[in-house]
C-alpha cells in the first residue's frame, strides 16, 4: 500500500494528528492483508521523516528527481514499513 501527500495543516500541526493518521493507514493496511506501506517524502522534510520513522518506516532508497536536483544535491526518499506477520 501506498501513503501519498499525506498533510496537515499548519494550524492543527503539532497535536499528534499526523501521528494518528499515519497509525490509522498502517492498522488499514494490516486489516486488509497487505504486507508493508510504502512512501517518499523529500529531504527537507525533515519533520516528516522524523515522524515516518517514529511510526516504524526505514529509509529504503534515495534519488535525485532530475538532472537539476543532482546538481543541487536534491534528494527524494522512499520509506517501508513492513507490516507485523508479513514481508
Amino acid at each position: 500500500l501506498e501513503l501519498k501527500r499525506m498533510s496537515v495543516s499548519k494550524d492543527y500541526r503539532g497535536r499528534g494528528i499526523s501521528k494518528a493518521l499515519c497509525g490509522e493507514v498502517l492498522r488499514f493496511a494490516q486489516a486488509r492483508g497487505y504486507g508493508a506501506v510504502v512512501l517518499s517524502t523529500s529531504m527537507v522534510q525533515v519533520a516528516a521523516q522524523r515522524l515516518y520513522e517514529g511510526q516504524g518506516f526505514r529509509k529504503v532508497g534515495a534519488f535525485s528527481p532530475s538532472l537539476l536536483g543532482s546538481l543541487l544535491c536534491f534528494q527524494i526518499f522512499h520509506y517501508r514499513c513492513n507490516l507485523p506477520g508479513r514481508t
